[in-house]
């Protein structure tokens, strides 16, 4: 019999270990207790013992879950929250959670390519430099990232936007004012490059942000185009009354 997890093509057991993870992120299973019995995660989510097998030791495997043998399987920790993206309104609270970031920066491609604008962003720039590279937190890859920034405003510092995050060092940069930032973010799904660039499934939820900053003359200092691991973006409004 089909089940809501034929609907998605990303493999059974990896999907299971998403509800689990979410079930221990909101309290539903607490830390030092146990989860419900293999039996009864087989009967709940209709699959087979090996795909619940498969999810606990995916999840013991990131420090969730603890199987011991004769007693049950047993919640470890929680979901570290730190990894989440919040994507904030403002540039000032944009600078600020960056300030003192320091994910592990992978470099892809280092180029002189020049980025496909939109109206709405502005005229570019004389040229670009870009670069595209994946940020990971202990081993786990989150976010790949293509930049462009203004030639004359990278050679003020080439060697610090190759190690350290573009947006508060942009910043921080003396001589180099930000007069308009503006970011979008969509929900899509990974295609294969991204798949392979954030080591995740074809087709799992990931959320596209793209960010344009203009210089005073109204041409595009900066733009980045970020793809974020599903789990890693949580959104805030502030619903004023």
């Amino acid at each position: 019999m089909a089940t809501v997890f034929d609907r998605v093509p990303i493999p059974l057991y990896v999907q299971i270990a998403d509800l689990m993870r979410q079930r221990i992120a909101r309290g539903v299973w607490p830390r030092g207790e146990a989860v419900p019995t293999i039996e009864k995660l087989m009967e709940e989510f209709e699959v087979a013992r090996v795909t619940v097998r498969q999810a606990i030791q995916l999840l013991a495997q990131e420090g969730l879950l603890l199987p011991q043998r004769g007693r049950g399987t047993f919640v470890t920790a929680e979901p570290s929250r730190e990894r989440r993206l919040l994507v904030h309104s403002s540039l000032d609270d944009l600078v600020a959670m960056y300030r003192g970031d320091t994910p592990d920066l992978s470099h892809i491609v280092e180029t002189r390519d020049t980025p496909l604008l939109l109206e709405q962003d502005g005229p570019p720039a004389p040229g670009y430099h870009r670069l595209r590279r994946v940020h990971s937190r202990a081993g786990e890859r989150y976010c790949v990232v293509s930049l462009y920034i203004d030639d004359r405003v990278f050679a003020i510092a080439p060697d610090r936007f190759r190690r350290e995050v573009a947006i508060p060092l942009l910043a921080s940069l003396p001589g180099v004012k930000i007069a308009r930032a503006r970011q979008t973010l969509h929900i899509a799904t990974a295609d294969l490059e991204i798949a392979r660039d954030l080591e995740v499934p074809v087709n799992s939820p990931v959320g596209e942000v793209r960010r344009v900053f203009n210089n005073p003359d109204g041409s595009v200092l900066y733009l980045a185009e970020a793809t974020y691991r599903g789990d890693y973006i949580r959104f805030e409004m502030d619903l004023k009354p």
